[in-house]
């Protein structure tokens, strides 16, 4: 009798702890949120990462109940801010907002980091931006194809800006040159102002740079548009051509902004975040704030994302070690 009681007990016990093991994930997803929520943004305000933030921020919170502060932690091409992200507790209440660099190029492109890309779970993506093809308007060219004829005809003698070594327009002119085998000379500059003032100023003939940055000086007629480096054309330049379109459909680099957790977030926390994302994205004035800045919603799954990520990271990294491209 007391062997068949202590048995009882035994079996008992262990279907209390495992309904406890079983509620444990759902009980932590539920205290989410349950105080201020955090944004680091790697990049500086007022800028495209900054202001994506802020504009999913203002309904988010509203969604949750708790405050949400942007916090700009800024500096060595996104390090700074992601390693502060890579630290925070995997709660829900510090959020990773960036662009490529820290999740998908840093990692091939510095000889150390402080964190591990990889470990970062991706959540979502807020928009993208498709980069352009932008010369300077007496550039006696008017295509694609007329472009590399020119720099063929000219080696080593047009003058490429980018945001420094190491930046997608960076990048991205190493990848037209590795495709087309031309030869050009790089300006690393500390902005795109920087390099579109030049540019207008005579100094620079080419910048691989995004269709927000480009606009108002395309429009005014003050510089040509080549093509967009992307698989369809761009609403704000319906006129201008995709690298497909123009003879070169490997060509593709677009600026993206996405949302990550620290590493080890639950996956059942990660999906409804990804959840209130999403629905946040699909809101009327939300995708009208967010075009305006020259950007596309894109939203998604955290599974789309991460394969997002993943092939991004391997396709830069290709272009970066067939260059031998490293910061220290």
């Amino acid at each position: 009798m007391h062997r068949r009681i202590a048995l009882l007990s035994i079996a008992l016990a262990i279907t209390a702890l495992s309904s406890l093991a079983l509620t444990r994930p759902a009980a932590a997803e539920s205290t989410f949120p349950s105080t201020t929520i955090k944004f680091i943004v790697p990049f500086p305000a007022g800028g495209i990462n900054d202001v994506l933030a802020r504009i999913v921020a203002d309904k988010l919170q509203h969604k949750w109940g708790q405050p949400i502060i942007i916090e700009q932690k800024t500096g060595a091409g996104g390090n700074i801010g992601a390693d502060l992200a890579s630290q925070a507790e995997p709660d829900g209440h510090t959020l990773f907002v960036t662009a490529p660099g820290p999740l998908a190029i840093n990692g091939s492109l510095y000889k150390k980091l402080t964190y591990k890309p990889e470990d970062f779970v991706p959540i979502t993506v807020i928009g993208s931006v498709p980069n352009v093809t932008i010369v300077r308007k007496d550039l006696p060219v008017n295509s694609l194809r007329e472009l590399v004829e020119y720099i063929r005809a000219t080696p080593g003698k047009i003058v490429y800006g980018s945001q420094g070594n190491g930046a997608t327009p960076h990048l991205t002119a190493n990848m037209f040159m590795n495709m087309t085998g031309t030869q050009m000379v790089h300006v690393p500059y500390r902005g795109e102002t920087l390099v579109l003032q030049d540019m207008l100023g005579g100094h620079v003939d080419l910048f691989f740079g995004n269709v927000s940055a480009a606009l108002a000086l395309w429009r005014d007629g003050k510089v040509k548009v080549l093509a967009v480096l992307d698989k369809q054309r761009s609403a704000q330049m319906p006129t201008v051509p995709t690298t497909a379109e123009a003879g070169m459909p490997d060509l593709i680099s677009t600026g993206w902004f996405a949302v990550a957790g620290p590493p080890k977030m639950a996956p059942a926390l990660r999906d409804r975040i990804a959840a209130d994302f999403n629905e946040v994205l699909k809101m009327p004035d939300v995708i009208e704030k967010i075009r305006n800045t020259g950007v596309e919603p894109v939203g998604g799954t955290a599974a789309e994302t991460a394969a997002f990520i993943k092939d991004e990271a391997r396709r830069w990294g290709e272009v970066i070690a067939k260059n031998n491209i490293v910061v220290d």
